[in-house]
């Protein structure tokens, strides 16, 4: 495979669909739009991106723009960096967004972590999930929430997050769990858990030294001092999420941060995409392929989190109401992405229905963890650091 140069007809790639606008549910429509374009090939024969636009006021924006581009051209931190470097501050239209620092985490994995399955769970898909339809839904949660418990807890965004998700994960269990149980209908805080689930997320974790916003110019020039702006730059990390019910919601969150502590300044990110450059140097695309396929079978999950601008943005002219990355081909029946942006934390969930049915139940769990984490901080009076 080899990227050949084209003349780019930009009628190709914008799709401006005729929509009614006095539809019964636009966010539904918008939901089955964007779930069945998982289920159409991109076309080769042009290059690899798509832009849909649809006029159609939802509940949370005037219209909505539905980036479709093939992993093959970026990762998720260059083609956020793509979308980014064509905003400009509202406040300001002539200035980039700005985005906070971001420290780089690193990893560690014990050798049975590394070498085991993941355990048969509701939230695990089985073989052949890469290839089936994806749906996706978002919530959008406060940022000062988020922030509130970082600086109570003198802690990172990035450990509150997963701290979120392994409350949120083990409370949608349980319920799934509990369902099948002969009782019928089982009360969140009864305890319906199997024992020792090995559950695992493979993170994705942005190589790249130099973080930030660029300019187009500046990523795209010869004499650009990004080197690796374009393509895909990622490593995986192996991290196991706790699923348990927890008496005190501050556990999921002290537990999420001695589990990532132990994971950092470690070369496991590195490693993964130096043997992942080796292979597909030395046996090709396919090798490479299934090695991937394989190693991202064996866990439940991915996961990862996109630092955004500060500030609100505006998209040629136009105000961003909020972003929502995601992605879909890959062996997991979930995939959680959070996505900071301006106040507000989107939280993007990828699954496949037939696994996982009722995904805004699962957006309902960990919306309803940040709040009882947040709850549990204030009426433990932590003080800030």
């Amino acid at each position: 495979m080899k990227w050949n140069p084209t003349i780019v007809n930009l009628q190709d790639h914008i799709i401006v669909p005729n929509l009614d606008p006095n539809m019964e549910s636009p966010d539904q429509f918008v939901e089955d739009y964007i779930s069945h374009l998982t289920t159409i090939p991109m076309d080769l024969c042009k290059p690899l991106w798509e832009v849909h636009l649809l006029n159609l006021k939802t509940s949370d924006a005037e219209a909505i723009g539905v980036f479709r581009i093939h992993h093959s051209i970026g990762d998720g931190a260059s083609l956020m960096s793509l979308l980014l470097a064509c905003t400009r501050k509202t406040s300001d239209p002539e200035a980039l967004p700005s985005i906070p620092e971001q420290r780089r985490a690193g990893s560690s994995t014990s050798p049975h972590q590394m070498g085991s399955v993941d355990t048969k769970t509701p939230l695990k898909g089985a073989f052949g999930v890469d290839l089936k339809p994806k749906r996706f839904v978002y919530r959008s949660v406060s940022m000062d929430d988020i922030k509130l418990i970082k600086n109570k807890m003198n802690i990172t965004i990035n450990d509150v997050i997963l701290g979120i998700t392994q409350a949120g994960l083990s409370r949608y269990l349980n319920r799934e769990y509990g369902e099948n149980e002969k009782d019928g209908e089982t009360k969140q805080n009864k305890i319906i858990l199997p024992k020792s689930i090995l559950l695992r997320a493979t993170v994705l974790v942005n190589l790249r030294p130099a973080l930030g916003i660029q300019t187009l110019a500046d990523l795209m020039g010869k004499e650009s001092k990004v080197k690796w702006g374009w393509g895909n730059r990622i490593g995986y990390l192996v991290l196991p999420f706790t699923i348990s019910l927890q008496d005190d919601p501050l556990n999921y969150v002290r537990q999420a941060k001695a589990t990532i502590d132990r994971k950092k300044r470690s070369l496991e990110p590195f490693c993964t995409f130096q043997i992942a450059k080796l292979v597909l140097c030395t046996l090709g695309v396919k090798v490479g392929a299934a090695i991937a396929h394989r190693f991202l079978s064996n866990t439940t999950l991915a996961f990862s989190n996109v630092v955004g601008p500060v500030e609100e943005v505006s998209f040629y002219g136009h105000p961003l109401a909020f972003i929502a990355p995601s992605v879909y081909g890959h062996p997991h029946a979930l995939t959680i992405h959070f996505q900071s942006y301006s106040n507000k934390m989107t939280i993007v969930l990828a699954v496949d229905v037939d696994v996982i049915p009722h995904p805004h139940k699962l957006c309902d769990d960990l919306e309803q963890s940040l709040k009882l984490i947040k709850d549990a901080v204030l009426d433990n009076g932590l003080d800030a650091a």
